[in-house]
């Protein structure tokens, strides 16, 4: 099983955004799983990615060419694919996955998570999407998705294609297909 990752690059978030992303990584090991992400080391990617290796897990990441500087490319990654494009990116992404968890993060995991959403509600994919939210910092998207949902704008069907979980053990929970 693989599991992707979708989390923040940027510098300065809190520290249980970072505790959070190695405790997600740990938990994907400790299950015999693989991480799949973004091949970043910086923030909250390489925290996954470390918390990941701690457990044994493989790391597999997928970063584009120009942002190997950027995001500074983890050099302990079991596979790193060197991609031209962020939608090379997520297409790859997709492919190596068998789950997708959203933590914390910007615009970036946003879209990221957005796309995959769309993906599955088109059958594209029919792998789990969770969005792990411990702190709530999601709060105003799901009630964004709700009133969006109310007015017509999100279709009969969508919304339950998006799994919110509170606690890693519910996203790894989801993720295995026991939920």
């Amino acid at each position: 099983m693989r599991v992707s990752v979708f989390c923040s690059s940027a510098p300065d978030i809190p520290k249980s955004a970072l505790d959070l992303a190695f405790e997600v990584g740990q938990a994907i090991g400790t299950q015999g799983w693989d991480l799949v992400w973004g091949g970043g080391a910086a923030s909250m990617m390489g925290e996954v990615a470390k918390g990941a290796r701690s457990k044994g897990a493989a790391t597999i990441g997928v970063i584009p060419e120009q942002l190997k500087s950027v995001e500074f490319e983890d050099s302990e990654a079991s596979t790193m694919h060197v991609v031209t494009s962020m939608r090379t990116r997520k297409a790859k992404i997709e492919d190596l996955s068998d789950a997708f968890i959203a933590l914390p993060g910007g615009i970036g995991t946003l879209e990221e998570l957005f796309e995959i959403w769309v993906g599955r509600f088109l059958k594209f994919h029919s792998k789990p999407v969770i969005v792990l939210d411990p702190f709530d910092l999601y709060a105003p998207l799901a009630t964004l998705i709700d009133h969006l949902e109310e007015h017509g704008f999100v279709k009969p069907g969508q919304r339950e294609l998006l799994h919110w979980a509170k606690s890693i053990d519910e996203a790894l929970d989801i993720a295995a297909g026991s939920k």
